[in-house]
């Protein structure tokens, strides 16, 4: 990926890696994706000192990239092999995107705010990101010309299982979300067997809420 080795950040992603080992992140190919993809990159240049910090930073629009080690953390969950087919809603800064570039065979991903689509669309161009389709739309609503998915990550909290998510996940699949209220949530992965989703809750968490017909109401 361009933009990977550039020496000044180079020590600051080593020691973000070291810092996430150190708090259980144990999957190698996570740690290695968090290795390749520039963070500083991903965040606005007057916060870009902070980029290797394992912490939520704002990226503008009223959204934010979330803490790495909760990045970390979700890629984790999703015991990505290599071949599968994801979807992403919540674009974002597209870093969690890059990621699972890294990780994955093909990503899509599902953004609401058309400023920040431009800017991921660009940067993920400039950096060389070849397996990654992005959209602009109700992530609530999925991406159907695609599915079925072997994962979906949610980058926003939502009071229930978007139900076209649900019908978009492949038997076997993975769904990562956050899952309560507007202010507060809990990281849920439901796992799909026998058309059924079960639930296994993980810690608590706060995020944006996830705006859309299968989720929040705007404002």
């Amino acid at each position: 990926m361009a933009g990977a080795v550039e020496p000044g950040f180079r020590g600051a992603r080593r020691r973000l890696v070291e810092t996430l080992q150190d708090k259980g992140i144990k999957d190698l190919a996570v740690l290695r994706a968090i290795d390749m993809v520039p963070r500083h990159k991903f965040v606005p240049e007057s916060t870009r000192h902070r980029a290797y910090e394992d912490s939520a930073l704002p990226i503008g629009s009223g959204q934010t990239i979330s803490q790495p080690y909760v990045h970390a953390r979700a890629l984790e969950l999703l015991e990505l092999t290599g071949g599968e087919k994801v979807l992403e809603i919540g674009t974002g800064s597209a870093y969690q995107t890059a990621l699972l570039a890294e990780l994955a065979a093909q990503v899509f991903s599902v953004e609401r705010v058309g400023a920040l689509l431009d800017k991921s669309r660009a940067l993920l161009a400039e950096l060389g990101v070849r397996n990654v389709s992005v959209l602009l739309g109700d992530g609530t609503l999925g991406w159907r010309d695609f599915a079925p998915y072997d994962a979906i990550v949610v980058g926003a909290g939502a009071p229930k299982v978007p139900p076209a998510l649900e019908e978009q996940l492949a038997e076997g699949g993975r769904l990562l979300l956050p899952i309560g209220t507007r202010e507060e949530q809990t990281l849920a992965v439901f796992t799909k067997h026998g058309g059924q989703l079960a639930r296994r809750d993980i810690t608590p968490v706060r995020f944006v809420p996830l705006i859309g017909a299968g989720g929040w109401p705007p404002g």
